[in-house]
């Protein structure tokens, strides 16, 4: 006896709503399935119920986007005018340390070479981007980092290589131009003065 192909393994979930659609739009009076079970009408509401959801879900992703970007523009704000009150406080103190501490900063000790490379970052996280074919990716910040080199591998054989994925000077980034439905595999690594970290535990994702 023939069974049925699915097929749902891999799809983003805006292809399945589709993929549903069609199969509620093809039994629909259809003679040959006379009683379907479940209801084709509750199927259809919970179909419309999902895209509401996946809706609700991909506006609430842009409004943390544009929140979060709000907030390092704001970061960003404090830490130049603060840099600026630094190098005041530097022209008129000169080389008074006293005058320094009266001012609420700290005063640096001599410079050290760097002694080790970074740590290899943690709790690395990948999320669906806004847009098919987007992976969002964070992770932990690694004192002395300057930047961050992120690879991935699509999820084949272990003896697969990964690839170069993309460059940040922060602790997140979005990796762009995958193809829906895949899964993928990331890792990232610190980048400092003095040499690159261990990768990081790899985090797993299937590209909306």
């Amino acid at each position: 006896m023939p069974k049925v192909k699915l097929n749902f393994r891999g799809l983003s979930i805006p292809e399945k709503i589709a993929r549903v659609r069609q199969i509620i739009a093809a039994m629909t009076g259809n003679a040959r399935f006379p009683h379907p079970l479940p209801d084709l009408g509750d199927l259809s509401t919970n179909v419309n119920e999902l895209e509401g959801r996946l809706t609700a879900a991909q506006a609430a992703r842009q409004a943390a986007k544009q929140r979060t970007a709000e907030l390092a523009e704001g970061e960003a704000n404090v830490d130049g005018l603060l840099s600026q009150l630094v190098a005041y406080v530097e022209s008129v103190a000169g080389n008074d340390e006293t005058a320094i501490l009266s001012a609420g900063f700290d005063v640096r000790g001599p410079s050290t070479p760097a002694s080790g490379e970074p740590e290899a970052p943690d709790s690395l996280t990948a999320t669906a981007g806004d847009h098919d074919g987007e992976i969002d990716l964070s992770w932990e910040s690694v004192r002395g980092a300057r930047s961050y080199a992120v690879e991935r591998r699509p999820d084949t054989p272990a003896d697969s290589p990964w690839t170069h994925a993309a460059v940040s000077t922060r602790s997140s980034t979005t990796i762009e131009g995958l193809t829906s439905g895949t899964r993928y595999w990331f890792r990232v690594a610190a980048v400092g003065a003095a040499g690159q970290s261990p990768w990081s535990n790899p985090a797993m994702k299937i590209a909306p």
